[in-house]
């Protein structure tokens, strides 16, 4: 991948950015932002521009991404001149990451598409405006000394999941290609770090793994017993409707530096898997696993058809299980999700 495959001029960015800011203005605002910057422009048809405020925005380790723009300050670089203030929130999962933007905690969070699915089936109002991987970061995972070799052996055991996250999806899917359902397992509600724990002491059977928790678990002995790339969903970055109206360049510039970072993590991934290491306390040699062998960088940025199908795919699964209320939720936040402006718009050179 280049920079030139991504890059847009300057005059795209600001049409882009003023495109938005008309197209939101009628859409119902959700929870919103911490602060109340004020905006600005400059004239009929000009792009607004926010001053002060600050900028609320998460950091994950299953995200990249968002560890490389942190350990640079490239947001703080780029928006010192509108004396924005960037604030980093840590998510510990996509359903951390949820709570927050639905709570107006943050502006901008990183979860896997199916948790975002679920928050706007659920009213969350929020859309996907970046996409920063399609990771293959979940997986069913047994301690070293288990007999369980497969998922039909899960029935009337217990596993290990973070409701709402990837790894929850992923084992419902993986239960129903083995013929069993979410009720033949008594599914333990831990946050991922937590289930890996709770592997380890024997106090489940089998845990829905996460990176770099997971890569981790494995060095550690722990077995994969099952892994579809396919039931994983895409690293989806994801804004409130709020924010997006009210700070459509604030949003753009995001997005901006996620595409610088993309490149820079493309261009420099044992740096990439050393801040990865230091910020999530992994030996080098598992940060570089998750990096290279189960992380993909190299992806289109703009969220579209490919994040669509494998929603259509998981979305029905939520009915299913009872964690929304009808098909009808799903279609229309499947119809609503996507907020592409940015991601087309995006500019690495604006960043840096």
């Amino acid at each position: 991948m280049t920079f030139l495959r991504k890059t847009s001029t300057t005059a795209a960015i600001v049409a882009a950015a003023a495109s938005v800011a008309l197209m939101l203005t009628g859409c119902v605002a959700g929870e919103g932002a911490a602060s109340e910057p004020a905006s600005t422009s400059s004239g009929d048809g000009d792009a607004v521009v926010t001053k002060g405020g600050t900028l609320n925005i998460d950091f994950a380790t299953y995200n990249p991404l968002s560890l490389v723009i942190k350990d640079q300050g490239w947001l703080e670089d780029a928006l010192a001149d509108q004396d924005i203030t960037v604030n980093w929130v840590q998510s510990a999962g996509s359903n951390k990451a949820n709570e927050a933007l639905r709570a107006g905690a943050i502006d901008v969070g990183s979860t896997a598409g199916s948790a975002a699915l679920l928050a706007r089936s659920n009213g969350s109002p929020i859309q996907v405006i970046d996409i920063f991987s399609q990771p293959e970061w979940s997986a069913i995972v047994v301690g070293k000394d288990s007999t369980i070799t497969d998922v039909s052996e899960l029935k009337g055991k217990q596993v290990a999941a973070t409701k709402g996250t990837d790894p929850y999806f992923f084992l419902l899917q993986a239960l129903e290609e083995a013929g069993l359902s979410a009720s033949d397992v008594t599914v333990q509600n831990l946050q991922h770090a937590d289930g890996w724990a709770a592997l380890q002491n024997g106090s489940v059977d089998a845990w829905a793994g996460l990176d770099p928790i997971m890569a981790g678990a494995e060095e550690e002995g722990a077995q994969l017993i099952y892994r579809n790339v396919d039931f994983n969903s895409y690293g989806f970055l994801n804004a409130t409707e709020s924010f997006l109206k009210e700070k459509p360049d604030v949003a753009q510039t995001v997005v901006n530096a996620y595409e610088h970072a993309r490149a820079w993590a493309i261009a420099n991934p044992e740096k990439t898997a050393d801040i990865l290491a230091s910020v999530a306390s992994l030996d080098p040699a598992v940060a570089t696993k998750v990096i290279s062998e189960r992380t993909n960088l190299d992806v289109d940025n703009v969220p579209g058809d490919a994040q669509i199908a494998v929603l259509k795919t998981i979305g029905p699964v939520f009915v299913e299980n009872g964690d929304v209320q009808t098909q009808a939720q799903v279609d229309d936040a499947i119809d609503t999700i996507v907020n592409d402006v940015y991601a087309k718009a995006a500019d690495p050179d604006a960043i840096g």
